[in-house]
Formats: structure tokens, C-alpha cells, sequence
């Protein structure tokens, strides 16, 4: 076994992806630990794919890559300039908007930099704005969208922790907005004083709503469509695919029909590597809960940490790190199986855990020496990384602002899914 260890560690420092050197953990674990046949780890894998509603996660993959290599991006900055960019401050509201819409359908942070911080750096430093602070508003505005439907991040915590998929569609919406307009109360107070404001112009509106007429009921379908019970997060999901795909390829024509092979393949490639980190993830869970190991991690934490609140404080700062060092996906996989049992002996809400999870991870994203968002926002911009950090400072202490407010108020989380509880909207469907 010590070989193999040994080897496991070698991959490790090769670069290997961390969900490789997990499964051969997994595989040592069932080999050595459980005693019994490794193969049957990937019964695991059969659990996941028969998931009711794990038909969510392929769909708003391909969405989301139909939507990153359409004009959609672009005609979705244009509409929210025309409609809001008159306001003090109004390209930066635009930014923070734009970025989160985007980030919601696409499931990543960076390609929202990539995609979106390429059309709205250059028009907010011609209207004004620093470069420092337009550097930095792109750079955060690439998680502003984690806890908003359909973000995949969300899928995948419900899928690992068993929590209702639509629970957590409904739970972020208060805690994503709140971000948003923390951020907006920074960027306004700027924008008044260093940028220049264009005049409201229905013609402009007009315009950008004839250009994005088609894509612009697609978050009032699916939002309107969970929130009002019509249908589950898998219905949506194909329902918001299919009328993607007709949209790019049959209206707008953004997309030529030579090319959708090509965004099949990379989405189902991403598919197949999150069912792999989600198969290796249930399997990390059952050696975790044979072994008890939440149990004894508990009681050493109890030794010492008492409260709950001081809990949560320990849980925020652990997770930051965490997301400076993983890939939400492979953090999803190693530290959520531990943390939910641990979470609940201390009184949390699973769905209110999540809301924390996902924002501590986004944050860790921007946080110095190793945010992922940094180092992207550093090439993309041709800016170096020193510059990146100090331009997010003042975005940074606001999120964290954000961070503490969702962590320490759990009806900012919970209010909205009582009332839809209360008034029986929610489809009961576990993950």
C-alpha cells in the first residue's frame, strides 16, 4: 500500500487532477480500510446517474456553452446599458448585472472574465471610470452570480448533500441579491464622482430589446417556472436547453449548425467530469461515514468550540482557504461530505450551510496569494497580479461585509423558502 501512496503523491506534485488522486484514495480506502472490493465504489456512479433530477446538470451545461459562444453576452451588456446606464453610475450597475446573469447560466467565474470582462473593461474605463476600479468590479463580478438559479455550483452541493435542488435555487436569491447591491452602493458613489452619465434614450432601449428579445424571457421562465411549482429543476433545465438551442442556432443564427458538434463535445466533457467528481464524492462519503469521521471531528471541535456562532466564524475562515487553494467543483467533492454532518450536530440549516458554502468559495476565488480569479483577470487584462490585488480590496472587504450578514442571519437564506413552503410552490425533490 505505502507504494501506492507513494505514488499517489507523485501524481499529486505532477499536477494531476485532484479528483484522479481521490479516487485512488477511494480505491485504497475500500482495499484496506473497509476491506471489501474496490470495484464497488462504482455503485456509486450508478446512484448519481439514476439521480431523479441529475438531468439538470448536462442540460445547463449546454446551455450555458450555447449561451458563452452565442452573441448573447454582448446584446445582454448593450440591453442592460440601455436600460440602466443613464443612472449615476449606471455601466458599473450594468458590470455587476451583466456578470451575474452570465455567471448564473454558465456555472464559472472565469469565463464570465473571459466572455463578459472583455466587452465591459474598455467601455467602463472610456466612460471614466479608473482602470483600478474597472479592473477590479470585472474581476468580482465574475461570482456575483454563484447563488443565483440555474448556477451549476448549486446543483452539485445538492446533489453531494442530498438538499433539495430547488430549496437552494430559492435560498440564494435574497443572499446574490444582497452581494449585488452592496457592491452597487461602492460602484454608484464612484461612478457619481469620476464617470461621466449618458441620457436615457427609449429609442437605445427599444433597440437592445429587439436585439435580446429572444433570450430575454429565458430567467422569467425558468425562475417563474421553480418558484411557482410549475416544474423541477431537471424540467427546467431541458426546457431552458431547448429553447437555447432553437433560439442561437434557428433565430439569432450565432450559432451554425457545423458548430454544434463541437459545443456538444466540450459540454459533455464537462459532464462526464463533474459525474466522475460527483461518483468519487459519494464514494468519499461512504468511507467517511463508516469510519465516522464527522462524528470525531465533531467532538474534537467541541472540545474547543462550543458555540455555534463561533463555529461559523471557524467554518468561514476554513473555507476561504479552501476556495484560494481548490476548484469549486473538487472542493465540493472533498469537503462537503464532512462539513454537512458536522454543520447539522450544530444546529445549521443544510440549505442555509449551502448558501454559506458556496459564497465563502466564491470569495476565496478573490482572495490573495492564490484567488483562481486573480490570476485570470491578470492575463486577460495583461495586468500584473500585485495591481489585480489591490484593485479588488475595496469590492473584497465588501463581500466579506456580504459574507458575515449571510453567515449570521439565516433568514436572509431561509425567508424566502418558508414563504414558498408556507404557501406549497416547492416541489419536494431530493438529490
Amino acid at each position: 500500500m505505502i507504494y501506492v501512496i507513494i505514488g499517489l503523491l507523485i501524481l499529486a506534485v505532477c499536477g494531476e487532477p485532484l479528483f484522479v488522486i481521490i479516487g485512488g484514495v477511494v480505491l485504497i480506502a475500500f482495499k484496506f480500510i473497509l476491506l471489501i472490493d474496490p470495484a464497488t465504489m462504482f455503485s456509486d456512479f450508478f446512484r448519481i446517474t439514476t439521480a431523479p433530477a441529475m438531468i439538470a446538470i448536462p442540460l445547463f451545461i449546454f446551455t450555458g456553452y450555447l449561451l458563452a459562444e452565442s452573441k448573447a453576452p454582448k446584446r445582454l451588456i448593450n440591453f442592460s446599458n440601455a436600460l440602466l446606464g443613464w443612472m449615476p453610475g449606471g455601466l458599473s450597475l450594468v458590470a455587476l448585472v451583466s456578470c451575474a446573469v452570465f455567471t448564473a447560466f454558465t456555472g464559472a467565474s472565469g469565463i464570465t472574465i473571459v466572455a463578459i470582462g472583455a466587452v465591459l473593461y474598455p467601455a467602463l474605463t472610456q466612460e471614466g471610470y479608473p482602470e483600478k476600479f474597472s479592473l477590479g468590479l470585472v474581476t468580482i463580478g465574475g461570482g456575483l452570480g454563484t447563488l443565483f438559479l440555474p448556477c451549476l455550483p448549486l446543483v452539485l452541493y445538492g446533489v453531494i448533500s442530498q438538499t433539495s435542488v430547488e430549496d437552494l435555487f430559492i435560498a440564494g436569491l435574497i443572499p446574490g441579491t444582497l452581494r449585488i447591491v452592496l457592491n452597487l452602493f461602492y460602484t454608484t458613489y464612484t461612478g457619481r464622482k469620476l464617470a461621466l452619465r449618458g441620457k436615457f434614450s427609449l429609442s437605445e432601449v427599444k433597440k437592445s430589446v429587439r436585439e435580446i428579445i429572444w433570450e430575454l424571457p429565458l430567467p422569467f421562465l425558468i425562475v417563474g417556472g421553480i418558484f411557482g411549482g410549475l416544474f423541477s429543476a431537471g424540467e427546467a433545465a431541458a426546457i431552458a436547453a431547448v429553447y437555447v438551442l432553437i433560439v442561437e442556432l434557428f433565430i439569432n443564427r450565432d450559432i451554425k449548425l457545423r458548430d454544434l458538434g463541437k459545443i456538444i463535445r466540450e459540454s459533455m466533457k464537462m459532464t462526464g467530469a463533474i459525474i466522475v467528481i460527483l461518483g468519487m464524492a459519494l464514494a468519499l462519503t461512504d468511507i467517511f461515514i463508516d469510519q465516522e469521521i464527522p462524528m470525531k471531528i465533531f467532538e474534537e471541535i467541541k472540545q474547543h468550540i462550543g458555540s455555534k456562532l463561533a463555529f461559523l466564524l471557524l467554518l468561514n475562515g476554513f473555507l476561504l482557504i479552501v476556495g484560494c487553494l481548490m476548484d469549486i467543483f473538487s472542493a465540493c467533492v472533498v469537503i462537503v461530505p464532512i462539513i454537512v454532518p458536522i454543520a447539522k450536530l450544530y444546529g445549521i440549516d443544510p440549505v442555509h450551510l449551502g448558501i454559506i458554502f458556496l459564497a465563502n468559495l466564491e470569495l476565496g476565488f478573490i482572495t490573495p496569494p492564490v484567488g483562481m480569479s486573480l490570476f485570470i483577470s491578470s492575463l486577460k487584462f495583461k495586468e500584473s497580479y500585485p495591481v489585480v490585488v489591490r484593485s479588488i480590496l475595496p469590492f473584497f472587504i465588501i463581500c466579506i461585509i456580504g459574507l458575515l450578514l449571510i453567515t449570521y442571519i439565516p433568514d436572509i437564506s431561509l425567508f424566502l423558502l418558508q414563504f414558498f413552503s408556507r404557501k406549497g410552490l416547492i416541489p419536494e425533490i431530493t438529490m
